[in-house]
C-alpha cells in the first residue's frame, strides 16, 4: 500500500493549489481520510477530514471556508482544494487514509505561500 501526495508548490498570497493523494496497492475505496500539515518548528496539525465516504466532513477553524477536502470518482484519490492561501498556510502537507483499521500516510508535499 502506498499513498502518493503531490500538487504542492510556491504560490502567492491569495492564490490556489490543489493537492492530491493517490492510493495504490490494495486500497480501492477510501472512506476515511484526512489532511494534516506541519510548519517549520511546529507540530503536525490536523487540517481536514472526511468519514463515511464524504458524508461527514470537518475542517480546522484556520482553513474553514478556504479549503475543501474531497474524494475522486475512482474512490482511491483524495484531494485538498486550497483557496485564498495565506503565508501561514506554508507547511508540508500530509494525507492520511484509514483502511482496514490501519492508518497509512503519504510522503508529504511542500506548500509555500509567499510573495
Amino acid at each position: 500500500v502506498q499513498l502518493q501526495a503531490c500538487g504542492g508548490g510556491l504560490v502567492q498570497p491569495g492564490g490556489s493549489l490543489r493537492l492530491s493523494c493517490a492510493a495504490s496497492g490494495t486500497i480501492n475505496n477510501i472512506n476515511v481520510a484526512a489532511w494534516y500539515r506541519q510548519a517549520p518548528g511546529k507540530e503536525r496539525e490536523w487540517v481536514a477530514n472526511f468519514n463515511g465516504g464524504g458524508k461527514i466532513i470537518d475542517y480546522a477553524g484556520s482553513v474553514k471556508g478556504r479549503f475543501t477536502i474531497s474524494r475522486g470518482n475512482a474512490r482511491n484519490t483524495v484531494y485538498l482544494q486550497m483557496n485564498s492561501l495565506k503565508p501561514e498556510d506554508t507547511a508540508v502537507y500530509y494525507c492520511k487514509v484509514l483502511y482496514g483499521g490501519a492508518p497509512y500516510w503519504g510522503q508529504g508535499t511542500q506548500v509555500t505561500v509567499s510573495s
